[in-house]
């Protein structure tokens, strides 16, 4: 695959990996290079290669290669074990990024997992930032994101230049990785219990025969608004499922926070529910559609009619 630029040559920020260019790491990576990076990527699928050295980016075939003499490697990958690999799997970074570098790590984990790679990767000599991230891919692409950042001072000032391409709003959360990988758990509980009742609400609504263009400007400027009813519903109504945040994705972060949970011995009955919903969607084949595909499910449960996509 072509290289349009020079991973090895230092841009004036210096050098990064980023390793994972799906939808958020894409424009992560395109916000570093913004931001006067020589950014490296890699991602499994080729596709994801192509299109970021379309855009400028160098691509590599290897995280151990994205990450060679980096200052700064974000991983964007999709859970804990993924980004083990990519850290300590034969092709890892761990050894490959410079000796005083910073892996920032965005995957959504438990914080027991974000300790213990912390305490791997720091014993090299390497930092560790704790980092998961909020706000899409736009905002993704607009280096606009929320980042929920814990680690040592050196960690946050190695990831400081990086940080600032990324992100409108860095939340310094803790001297330790951990805290970060906490507080991102307890905004997905309300996340994916907000999804879910939004898909309740609405397809509720449409067994009502209300009109749900009408039903989403009222509760839009009502008491019982959310943000993901704001932002979720308009796909419902476009008959549009096209994944922006796939239901998998709550799958496996509810699930996460049913293992933490339980290791608590702490009760969470609402966010237990909006599990079922998202596994039940998974399981009737929309696992890898958007997460407001819930409404779907709703829909075909009870026999109600939602509106379709239009013809192309």
């Amino acid at each position: 695959m072509a290289i349009p630029t020079d991973p090895k040559s230092a841009g004036s920020a210096g050098r990064a990996g980023v390793i994972g260019l799906g939808s958020m790491g894409y424009g992560m990576a395109r916000s570093l290079h913004r931001g006067g990076f020589a950014v490296s990527g890699c991602d499994a699928d080729e596709n994801a290669m192509a299109r970021f050295a379309a855009g400028g980016g160098g691509v590599v075939p290897t995280p151990a290669e994205a990450a060679r003499g980096a200052d700064v490697v974000v991983c964007v990958v999709l859970n804990a074990a993924q980004t083990e690999s990519v850290l300590f799997g034969p092709t890892g970074v761990a050894e490959a990024m410079a000796p005083d570098a910073v892996f920032i790590s965005s995957a959504t984990m438990d914080p027991e997992v974000a300790r213990h790679l912390a305490d791997r990767l720091e014993s090299t000599g390497r930092h560790y930032l704790d980092a998961p991230i909020s706000g899409g891919s736009v905002r993704a692409e607009e280096g606009a994101l929320t980042i929920l950042a814990s680690g040592s001072p050196a960690a946050f000032e190695r990831a400081g230049p990086a940080l600032e391409a990324m992100a409108a709003k860095v939340y310094r959360l803790g001297d330790t990785a951990g805290p970060a990988a906490a507080f991102k758990m307890i905004n997905q509980l309300l996340a994916g219990v907000h999804i879910a009742a939004a898909s309740e609400a609405i397809t509720f609504a449409a067994r009502q025969g209300l009109d749900l263009r009408m039903v989403y400007e009222v509760i839009t400027a009502s008491a019982g608004n959310s943000w993901m009813f704001e932002n979720r519903v308009p796909h419902v109504l476009d008959g549009d499922y096209t994944p922006r945040s796939a239901v998998d994705i709550f799958v496996k972060d509810l699930g996460i926070i049913q293992d933490m949970a339980r290791n608590a011995r702490f009760p969470v009955p609402l966010a237990a529910a909006a599990l079922q919903m998202f596994l039940m969607a998974s399981g009737a084949g929309m696992g890898r559609d958007d997460d407001a595909s819930v409404a779907r499910l709703y829909a075909q449960v009870s026999g109600t009619a939602l509106p379709a996509k239009p013809p192309a």
